[in-house]
């Protein structure tokens, strides 16, 4: 038996049991080291049952993460050890007294001892009989992989949690507060956050037949090289674009294993995804860089009426919208920086400190608005300005726009019967011709 190997044994037993007193959540197991006067051959065990602890407390998931992570990196040590020992580490003297990490010192004959200590702490949660020492490797494995587990999620909900607030951007303003975006009078959601007005164009086939993919594509015109748009701290950016597409029930986003080599290529990695799981015919996209998605590919799986019920043949309309730059308002109704700002009331302007634009009235009273970063200021001190005149440039570059287009599901009955039926016209139409040739022949020989 190595001393590191008594040393580490030791560490394990104390972090684990740290861990324990950290956590501060579940049973705590007393357990009482080697008797005074054993031999030096035998280590007595005393372990005490479990007692009962108070309520964990408000940190208790917190205590608990440190109990856990001290605990196992005990068990990672140990693990360590059995493996040096198993690839066949020399042997140190059985009697030799080595100083561990919690400031203990223990002898090699101890170790057997630290080991059973483990086995029976876990033969007194299990409720079962003593397992053998594999079974105790097995657990402890099993500890150090969920303790990592523990860990990564902590590390990723921190993650998380840091990314959310700017992960917050259109299209999701939509999705949280409006379950359906199109509205009884054909509005978009995005309309209402979205007030400049800008056009949309759409491209898609006038026909198509069942369980087949096709692709629409939504063109969001603008000059996005040369336009930058206004961020939220003041200063200019890339022009982002964004688009929806409500499609009819039964229709949905075509999926990734059956898109066509040559679609793939031409969405250039754009991704789509439903607007909710209630509404998966409702697909969104963006904001993505507008100096590459000017032209936005979205495919479309056509549903089969033979097998779902919510879809029919006929003809059905789409409805479109298309985003460029940021809203003027948020959904809490507050503006937004990417506005121009008008004056409140007729007045003369008495003082501009910085952002703020003080108006006093002809009746006396003055009123002070505050211009969010963005525009510049046009007026100046002393100025007769009246209620609605603008008080700074408008830096909005951007816009939103929608679009309609009526396309039909073709049965492929119906095609078959409308071939057969031109097919029958065509031959009905030259048996005539035909006839009307050989009974002129007919006359030609009989002299009429």
């Amino acid at each position: 038996m190595t001393k590191t190997a008594v040393a580490v044994g030791g560490a394990v037993l104390g972090a684990a049991a740290v861990g324990a007193v950290v956590g501060g959540v579940g049973p705590a197991f007393t357990v009482a080291g080697p008797r005074a006067g054993a031999s030096s051959g035998t280590a007595t065990q005393q372990f005490l049952s479990a007692r009962p602890e108070a309520a964990a407390p408000a940190h208790a998931g917190l205590t608990l993460g440190a109990g856990v992570a001290l605990a196992a990196s005990g068990l990672v040590a140990a693990s360590a050890v059995r493996r040096s020992r198993r690839a066949g580490a020399g042997a140190a003297s059985a009697s030799a007294v080595v100083p561990v990490g919690l400031g203990c010192s223990v002898s090699a004959p101890a170790e057997q001892y630290f080991r059973d200590q483990l086995v029976a702490c876990r033969a007194q949660l299990s409720e079962a009989g003593a397992p053998s020492v594999e079974e105790t490797d097995r657990h402890m494995q099993e500890l150090q992989a969920h303790a990592k587990q523990v860990l990564a999620g902590a590390a990723a909900a921190l993650v998380f949690s840091s990314s959310m607030e700017a992960a917050v951007a259109y299209p999701i303003y939509a999705q949280q507060n409006y379950a359906n975006p199109r509205a009884l009078n054909g509005k978009i959601a995005c309309a209402n956050c979205h007030l400049a007005g800008k056009e949309i164009d759409v491209r898609m086939p006038h026909d198509v037949l069942a369980d087949t993919i096709f692709k629409a594509q939504i063109d969001v015109p603008c000059k996005y090289e040369k336009r930058r748009q206004l961020i939220a701290d003041g200063s200019k950016a890339a022009l982002n674009i964004g688009a929806i597409a409500i499609m009819p029930e039964g229709w949905k986003l075509a999926p990734k294993d059956r898109l066509p080599k040559v679609l793939k290529k031409q969405m250039k990695g754009l991704s789509w995804s439903p607007y909710s799981k209630e509404y998966p015919n409702i697909v969104v996209a963006g904001p993505v860089p507008g100096s590459i998605y000017e032209r936005m590919v979205l495919p479309i799986l056509a549903p089969d009426p033979n097998t779902q019920k919510d879809a029919n043949f006929g003809k059905l309309t789409m409805y479109f919208g298309g985003n460029r730059g940021r809203g003027q308002v948020y959904p809490e109704g507050n503006q937004s920086n990417n506005n121009q700002f008008f004056a409140k009331k007729d007045g003369k302007i008495s003082a501009i400190d910085g952002l703020k634009v003080t108006i006093e009235g002809t009746d006396g009273s003055t009123i002070t608005q505050e211009v969010l970063a963005g525009g510049q200021i046009v007026v100046e001190v002393g100025e007769q300005v009246v209620k609605d005149d603008p008080l700074t440039t408008n830096p909005n570059v951007g816009g939103f726009g929608q679009a309609e287009k009526e396309m039909m599901l073709q049965d492929m009955n119906r095609v078959w019967a409308y071939c057969a039926l031109a097919t029958s016209i065509f031959v009905a139409q030259l048996t005539f011709v035909l006839k009307k040739k050989q009974f002129e022949k007919v006359q030609l020989a009989e002299g009429f």
